[in-house]
């Protein structure tokens, strides 16, 4: 019992390691993924979101979602905070992501506080916590999600749906009832933070089934990972194969994207299917991405990273994939995505207005235009580059 206790603590803190390797992964994705005049401000907000939103959970959040320190013996309560606590900031990092380029980064750190205070441990509490909706009509423990295709990644895309409709799009992003293309930077360093956040999700979601010590665990983890990592091929290989039928060309941004799409779409349940059935799960993960990306666009939902694409979509479609491939019911599915959304949009939307009022989320044209860089950090990532508008 010892020996288990000792092996499942060390699964946990080495799972919570590989998911902390994604907070440079959504560094670097998104610092490729913007112009050079806002990278320092892009890879600021990444830190400070890791700082703030785990202080706030560590603070407030964890004793909220869970009810206390001591709700399980499995492993070391303190291994098991800090796995829940490398999930808190993923949420942020969607949100801050799809508001890069024109968001100021004191208010986004007001906001930070509010998700890992309050908006996530509610929705954790609900769903792998304490559930203080139990026996309601709203109660959605009946959901399953693993991981977190809505804990998680929904959670973190209906927050950013609700920042863009606050503060629009980037300056000069739509003219004239037309979309302005803004090329990505760094396909090196989006290529680097793609695959960091690949590499993470064998964390996030091997180490959501909670132990390794027996045989029968070891081969859930084996098989989650396993399926994990298919997904993500499928997902990359449909939307390598889409944008080459449609553009004749190979988009490695959308390729990579296709991947994390798929990756969000597993994320729910790996540890339910057959080795084949993620296969299809990534696939229509990837195309999803493939499809959205440009809806979003025409809607001028100017999302610069595709985060809403991946994550809220992709985190719609893994809970729904649960109730369709597996014996779970898909009516429990889908009150849980429902519930969920009616919950975190709206709390965002307010407490981003709110925040918005007293303190402007959004910089200005003229402070666009110079480039977060030097407005909020006076201090350029690339100094010797020509400014591009």
């Amino acid at each position: 019992m010892e020996m288990n206790y000792i092996i499942d603590t060390f699964f946990a803190i080495f799972s919570m390691t590989l998911i902390i390797l994604m907070v440079p992964g959504f560094a670097m994705l998104e610092a490729g993924l913007v112009r050079t005049k806002n990278v320092s401000a892009v890879l600021t907000v990444n830190v400070m979101i890791y700082a703030v939103a785990s202080m706030a959970f560590l603070l407030i959040g964890y004793t909220y979602a869970f009810g206390s320190w001591d709700h399980q013996d499995g492993i070391s309560k303190y291994a098991f905070f800090m796995f829940q606590m490398a999930f808190v900031g993923k949420t942020v990092n969607i949100m801050s992501g799809g508001v890069s380029e024109r968001s100021r980064i004191l208010p986004l750190g007001v906001f930070t506080v509010a998700i890992g205070a309050f908006i996530y441990p509610t929705v954790v509490n609900i769903t792998w916590g304490a559930n203080f909706l139990e026996g309601t009509m709203l109660d959605i423990s009946a959901m399953y999600d693993l991981a977190g295709s809505t804990v998680i990644h929904s959670t973190g895309g209906w927050a950013l749906l609700a920042a863009i409709l606050i503060m629009g799009a980037r300056r000069g992003r739509y003219k004239n009832g037309r979309i302005r293309v803004i090329p990505a930077s760094n396909i090196p360093l989006v290529t680097l933070g793609a695959l960091l956040l690949w590499i993470g999700w064998f964390g996030f979601n091997g180490g959501s089934v909670g132990a390794i010590s027996s045989k029968e665990n070891a081969d859930a983890v084996a098989l989650t990972i396993m399926n994990t990592n298919t997904a993500g091929l499928a997902g990359a290989i449909v939307a390598w194969g889409f944008m080459y039928i449609r553009y004749k060309k190979f988009d490695i941004t959308m390729i990579l994207n296709g991947a994390l799409g798929g990756l969000v779409a597993v994320t729910a349940g790996p540890d339910l299917y057959n080795i084949y059935t993620p296969i299809l799960i990534g696939a229509i993960g990837g195309t999803l991405v493939v499809f959205a990306v440009p809806i979003f666009d025409k809607l001028h939902l100017d999302d610069p990273v595709g985060a809403l694409s991946v994550h809220l979509v992709n985190g719609i479609w893994g809970t729904l994939a649960v109730g369709i491939f597996s014996d779970h019911s898909l009516m429990a599915q889908i009150k849980g995505i429902i519930v969920v959304g009616l919950f975190v949009f709206p709390v965002s939307y307010a407490t981003i207005y709110i925040i918005n009022k007293l303190i402007q989320l959004r910089a200005d044209d003229e402070e666009q235009l110079e480039g977060l860089d030097a407005v909020e950090c006076g201090m350029e990532a690339y100094p010797e580059f020509t400014r591009t508008i």
